[in-house]
């Protein structure tokens, strides 16, 4: 500790005590409850300070008291360690602007400043101000209040698009915003769910269901199946998730929304997954790099719009007639219930 000029009595220690709003109030770390129960002083400013219940449950006396930065070095004096536990909304800029200018000043016998940390954000505790914030918008705004399931889909599909734009750019940062932005729609829709007066939900069922059904269908770490392979993983994937679904198709689970390229493909690798003979098809030139597909289909999209015709829908409604096509071979065949791989 820094000695006092003239024989004046040496300060002592002042301790900033932060706490994080995302962990439950009295949880704090071991050394924090051994510096306040061994402080000469607990000073807060702040009333309605989440933590000042427990601290007074376990005997610790906090006086309430709005000092400035000088007031809290000069209660340090005779050695004295003085805590300070800022509000909840953390210290104010006036006090610890004015410890630092103090310290700088050189004119002035400065204790120990100490800052310790009472609690620590766990991993993911920035969602909880995600879900905070995202309540309130929906409360409070205009726009956002009257939004529906429906009218955000389609803002669904432009963040995922973005997201595989940003990721095959491989630009890291691009890729960081749009994971928020792919988030956002997550808990945008669980905040409408909320609301509704039959089925409410919210984010912390989305979040439950997702925890069951990754602890489930993980049962080479959460139980007693061995896994070894990337390839044992994916069957045991398969297989569950066909038993969790019980569906009756192949085709079930192909999203009918879905872009119709995906879908036509998704289809076709259903159908060959299943052992079914493939539905006929138009003769296709042969390709066999990912550039000559490219080409070829960029051929057929310009040729169509040429045409006017809507290449997308085109091909949409040859996917269905495909769906078709495939639960008839199905029947044909007496199928009864199929795994898939998504």
């Amino acid at each position: 500790m820094n000695g006092g000029a003239g024989g004046a009595p040496a300060p002592g220690r002042v301790v900033l005590l932060t706490t994080s709003h995302r962990v439950a109030a009295g949880q704090l770390s071991w050394p924090a409850w051994r510096t306040l129960h061994e402080a000469d002083r607990v000073l807060c400013p702040d009333p309605d300070h989440p933590h000042l219940p427990y601290l007074r449950e376990a005997g610790v006396p906090v006086e309430l008291a709005d000092l400035t930065g000088q007031e809290l070095v000069d209660a340090t004096a005779g050695g004295r360690t003085v805590v300070y536990l800022p509000p909840s909304g953390g210290a104010p800029p006036a006090v610890t602007d004015e410890l630092a200018r103090l310290g700088g000043s050189g004119r002035v016998a400065m204790p120990d400043l100490e800052l310790l940390p009472g609690s620590y954000d766990l991993p993911g505790a920035r969602l909880l101000d995600l879900v905070q914030v995202m309540d309130r918008i929906r409360a409070e705004c205009p726009w956002s209040s009257l939004r529906t399931h429906e009218e955000l889909a389609k803002y669904g599909i432009e963040e995922m698009y973005e997201l595989v734009e940003a990721i095959e750019d491989g630009d890291r940062e691009a890729i960081r915003e749009e994971l928020g932005d792919v988030l956002l729609q997550v808990v945008f829709h669980a905040a409408i769910a909320e609301g509704h007066p039959e089925e409410p939900f919210g984010i912390d069922d989305v979040a439950a269901t997702l925890v069951e059904k990754l602890v489930h269908r993980h049962p080479h770490i959460y139980g007693d199946e061995v896994a070894e392979t990337p390839e044992q993983v994916q069957a045991n994937w398969v297989r569950l998730k066909g038993v969790e679904k019980a569906r009756d198709s192949v085709t079930d689970g192909v999203p009918v929304a879905s872009p119709a390229l995906a879908q036509a493909a998704k289809l076709a690798d259903r159908a060959r997954a299943a052992g079914l003979p493939l539905p006929a098809a138009p003769a296709a030139p042969a390709v066999d790099d990912e550039a000559t597909l490219g080409d070829h289909l960029l051929a057929e999209a310009a040729a169509a719009q040429a045409a006017g015709i809507d290449p997308e829908a085109a091909l949409r409604h040859a996917a269905r007639r495909y769906r078709a096509a495939i639960r008839a071979a199905e029947a044909d065949r007496g199928a009864g219930r199929f795994d898939e791989d998504q």
